[in-house]
Formats: C-alpha cells, structure tokens, sequence
C-alpha cells in the first residue's frame, strides 16, 4: 500500500501580517500534481488543517476544493485528524456521510481515537486516528486520576488500543504533538526542553503546555510499523526511520528557511516492510533573509529575477538612523516582512549602570563606556570628534 503522509497545512494563515492563501493554494495544487503521478492509495493529514480553531471563509472553501479533488475526482482515501490549532468538532462536521466517499475526519470532543481499516492486494491495513486533545479532556474521557500530562494521556489511548490490537497486522499510528526518545533526559535538563529532547522546532508552533509536560515518550508506539506524526515543521525521524513528522507544506516563520518543505511517500508491504521517499515540494514563493546595508540590498535586489517576489527578513548592518527603509527596500523586493538591525554584541541587564571608577572619569570616558555598552556600531574617531564637540558646546553653555 502506497500513502502519503503530510502535515500542518496552517490553511488561512497569517505571516507577518501578510496573507498566504494564495500559496497555500499553489502549494496543495503541487501536491494534487504529485497525488497524480504516484497514484497513492491513502493520503494522511496529521493535524492542523487550519491554523485557527474558526477559520476564515476562503480558507474553508480552499480545504474543500482540495479534499473533494483528492476524494471524488481522484480515488483517494483521505485520513485527517485535528490538530491543536483546529477545532476538532468544527472539522468533524458531516463526518458520517464523507466517510462512504473515503473522507476520515477525527477529532470530535468524546471520541479518543478511531480505527479505520482499508484493504489492499494482500489484505487489511489498520490505521488508528489519535486527534489531539488537553490531557484534561482525556483524563475526564477516561475518568482516570493519574493522568497530569500529555504523555500520560497518550500512554492511556494507547494502552486503550492495545487492548484490541492484532499485531500480525499492519498497523499505523497518526498523532499530533511533540514526540521524542529523550524525554526523560529533557526534563532533567536545565537547557531549552525541545533542545534538550533533540527536537527541531521552529517560531511557528505553539508550545502546548509548559516546563516540558507536553513531551511524549516514543517508546508509547513501538507496537505499531508506521508512526505518523504532526505538529513540527521541520521534517525528521524520532527514534527509528518509521516515526516521523512529514513537516509542513510551507514556511512559517523565518525560524525555518533552511527547512526542506514537502511530503514523505511510505510503502508498507505485505511483510511490514516500509520503503521511505522524502518528497519536497517547491513553492511560488520562498521564505528568505538577507542582510547588509541598505543601499548593497537595494543593488543587488534590482539585478534580481528569480526570487524577487519571495517573502523577505532584511537584516540591515547600517548604523544610525534611516528613513523609510521599508518601503526603499519594497521598492526592489515588494514581499519584504521584516526589517531587523544586526545585534554585534549582547547587552546585560547592568549595561546602563556607570562601571567602578566613573567618579574619575570624563564624561566622554563615561559615554564611550555608554556607547559601547548599548550599542552595536563602532565608537569611531569621527563619532569621538562629535562628542568631543557636543561636551564643549554643553561646557560653555553652562559656564
């Protein structure tokens, strides 16, 4: 059985206050393009179709043209779950009927998993559907006391499922939240919990809980031969080859211009064998940063064919004050998001207070300390004959 696993589709996303609608639906028509040419039997969404819980009216109409293209036109059997940014019943609506067409949506408030069996040439395929859930509703689901975090509450769905699970089968797992074989070490760590937990993470996505309980021990799925995962954006393993998160469609932060967008194309034989394919999917336009003066991005973004309508972080290295360099830059990259200045060194919490000895010191003595303290650019000679000029100006003054 061939299936395409994807993810976090974010539909009616903002960035930066820009509307990415438009590349959203570049990008699922670039997937419906490679859901032609390999002829999948299933294509899996873990979680966070939308990326909010009411989402906009263009976004709805655009998840229902894609949906009903791969169900009706193409043959597809579509397995979704919600995601922490969906709202599990919203996305659930007329479920029953889409089901006889090969639409599975889970994520109804009661309902903490769903087993979905498909068949192919040598039999069934055991797809279970985890959408996610506040360890809170599963705890009160469950009536069980002892759950208090996320990876208790998944450790109680699984345990649910294997109570009934026939291991001679091929069986798949599709889940939604942050999974690691270091969870244990990340909770002892005194270091960022994600890092800790050897996890690529990125600006985009929203922590679920905090102080490092929303980490989930992967050694929960070790009884099933594919693990689908959802909710990081950036594509990697967990543990062995088979767990894995497919990562988004899109960039959706500037956290993540070195990740590789796309899909991962999995083969499951009769054997349980899984054959892996990473497939990326290029978009309309890129998410990039530049960085220089002003004037050096300007030149060059006007010699720019390829890439001049991708969405843009300038990173100015100009020091002193500039006008209008938003819409200067705009001029020659029309998508530019952010403009940011280089940090050339990091201030602590003490660098506005006077250092040991400033009662001997000159005031221009005290306000190289001060420059250097604050602020990123050079205390040049040019910028010590101007305050050697502002001090005596303001000397005469008050004499």
């Amino acid at each position: 059985m061939k299936i395409i696993h994807t993810s976090d589709w974010h539909i009616g996303k903002i960035v930066n206050e820009f509307s990415i609608l438009e590349d959203q639906k570049y990008i699922l028509d670039e997937l419906i393009k490679l859901v032609d040419k390999e002829r999948p039997d299933v294509l899996i969404i873990a979680g966070d179709m939308y990326d909010r819980s009411i989402p906009p009216v263009d976004g709805v109409e655009l998840l229902n043209n894609i949906l009903s293209k791969l169900v009706m036109e193409k043959g597809i059997k579509v397995l979704a779950i919600s995601g922490n940014h969906d709202s599990g019943e919203r996305v659930c609506f007329a479920s029953n009927i889409l089901e006889k067409q090969g639409l599975y949506i889970v994520g109804r408030d009661e309902e903490l998993y769903r087993k979905i069996e498909i068949d192919d040439e040598y039999g069934k395929v055991n797809f279970y559907l985890i959408p996610y859930k506040d360890p809170s509703v599963i705890k009160k689901l469950l009536d069980n006391s002892e759950i208090r975090n996320h990876n208790d509450a998944m450790k109680a769905v699984v345990e649910n499922i294997n109570k009934n699970i026939d291991k001679s089968d091929r069986n798949i797992l599709v889940a939604h939240g942050y999974v690691t074989m270091y969870r244990e070490e990340a909770k002892e760590s005194s270091e960022d919990k994600y890092e800790a937990a050897n996890l690529e993470v990125s600006e985009s996505e929203r922590p679920l809980s905090i102080g490092g309980t929303d980490l989930i021990d992967c050694n929960i799925f070790n009884d099933f031969d594919y693990v689908a995962l959802g909710h990081l954006h950036g594509r990697q393993k967990i543990g062995r080859e088979e767990v894995r998160y497919s990562g988004s469609l899109l960039k959706y932060s500037f956290s993540e211009v070195n990740q590789k967008k796309g899909v991962t194309i999995f083969d499951i034989d009769k054997d349980k064998n899984v054959t892996l394919d990473l497939r990326e999917l290029k978009p309309i336009r890129d998410l990039r940063i530049i960085k220089g003066n002003i004037d050096e991005l300007i030149e060059i973004g006007r010699s720019v064919v390829d890439g001049r309508e991708d969405y843009i972080q300038a990173i100015l290295l100009d020091e002193g004050e500039l006008i209008n360099p938003i819409e200067k830059l705009r001029a020659v990259y029309p998508n530019v998001m952010l403009i940011t200045r280089e940090k050339k060194r990091e201030h602590d919490e003490n660098s506005t207070s006077a250092k040991k000895g400033y009662k001997n010191k000159s005031e221009k003595d005290l306000f190289e300390e001060f420059y250097n303290a604050l602020s990123d650019g050079e205390f040049t000679e040019e910028k010590s004959k101007i305050i050697d000029e502002t001090i005596n100006k303001i000397l005469k003054e008050e004499v």
